[in-house]
């Protein structure tokens, strides 16, 4: 079994800075692509930033500039800084990892349990 495991996330004040971790553990061959998605109140959930293993990053345009993803392969962890938060910020952070349980397994897709981000103004 693969667990994703986020944590760091809380409330701030417009302007300040968190940082998001996300730790995969259990049966692990191998991990993909990781990344962040969130979703706010009454809205879809979104991609925010993934890196791929080969050090590929893709962000959503509104946090350009503010947001920054990186990972420790050895520890099969994710991390999101997050800095100049604005309150349109706010929402349930959650983590996706692409992992390969064994070498002869198609990779599946897994998602953390969600971490809250409430940004005041």
């Amino acid at each position: 079994q693969v667990q994703l495991v986020e944590s760091g996330g809380g409330l701030v004040q417009a302007g300040g800075s968190l940082r998001l971790s996300c730790a995969a553990s259990g049966s692990i061959f191998g991990t993909n692509t990781m990344g962040w998605y969130r979703q706010g109140p009454g809205k879809q959930r979104e991609l925010v930033a993934s890196l791929a293993s080969g050090g590929i990053t893709h962000y959503v345009e509104s946090v350009k500039g503010r947001f920054t993803i990186s990972r420790d392969s050895a520890k099969n962890t994710v991390y999101l800084q997050m800095n100049s938060l604005k309150p349109e910020d706010t929402a349930i952070y959650y983590c996706n990892a692409v992992i390969l349980r064994s070498a002869y397994v198609v990779p599946n897709i897994y998602w953390g349990q969600g971490t809250q981000v409430t940004v005041s103004s």
